[in-house]
């Protein structure tokens, strides 16, 4: 038996900028790494997507076990892990969006605005442009010729979660953790997106394989995140 803590990474840099983590972010690892440590909890092994958030996420909690004198393996770099990419699907859909709804054309026009403005924080938040993309990549509205949303569903529900017994951190991001959760309780449609809209930056989501069946046993822990403004979904 062996128990997975899938852990999303920490709040992301810039739009950008975004695959880094923010100093917020790395305050969120940091306090999940010694949140784990106080509880006791031990990992057999340790696995972190390809993408820079999800391993500087990995090596913040590591560093945390190691200053407690606590053994944290070198997390093994498995870019199936890694989650969709969203620049690709907005350089491939955004286009044909502006040209048959005008009123994405101007959110899309304001949200660039803001991009070239340093001082904006639109990457603390979830416009309604970036819905729009993705709904159109997941209804397969637009020939796109990047993964599709079925593909990557496939990828991530692909990936191996069998190990040795004992628990198994996996440093990855929130649609992953959502497909992941949602293939545990049968849901296997585009449905898992209301999950991953949740998540907690830094949060931790624990599965329960035994005998090759995946249980969800917590969603979206944040025991670490004591203050409400440390608490962000971007």
């Amino acid at each position: 038996m062996s128990y997975v803590y899938l852990i999303r990474h920490g709040q992301a840099g810039t739009r950008d900028h975004y695959d880094a983590l923010s100093e917020l972010g790395r305050e969120q690892a940091r306090r999940l790494g010694e949140y784990l440590v106080s509880a006791g909890v031990e990992f057999k092994a340790a696995i972190s997507g390809g993408m820079r958030r999800q391993r500087e996420t990995a090596a913040e909690v590591r560093c945390a076990y190691l200053r407690a004198g606590l053994p944290f393996s070198e997390p093994e770099v498995r870019a199936e892990w890694n989650e969709f990419d969203l620049d690709h699907v907005y350089r491939g859909i955004a286009p044909r969006l502006c040209e048959d709804d005008a009123e994405f054309r101007a959110g899309y026009e304001r949200m660039r605005d803001e991009m070239r403005d340093q001082n904006a924080a639109i990457h603390r938040r979830w416009t309604p442009c970036d819905t729009k993309v993705v709904e159109a990549w997941v209804l397969g509205r637009y020939q796109y010729e990047g993964e599709s949303w079925p593909g990557f569903c496939q990828r991530i529900r692909a990936c191996d979660l069998q190990g040795a017994d004992g628990n198994i951190a996996v440093f990855t991001s929130g649609t992953p953790t959502a497909i992941r959760a949602g293939a545990a309780l049968d849901i296997l449609d585009h449905r898992v997106l209301r999950i991953a809209g949740v998540l907690y930056n830094a949060s931790y989501t624990v599965l329960r394989v035994w005998e090759g069946q995946v249980r969800l046993f917590s969603l979206n822990n944040i025991p670490h995140l004591t203050d409400p403004s440390s608490r962000t979904h971007r």
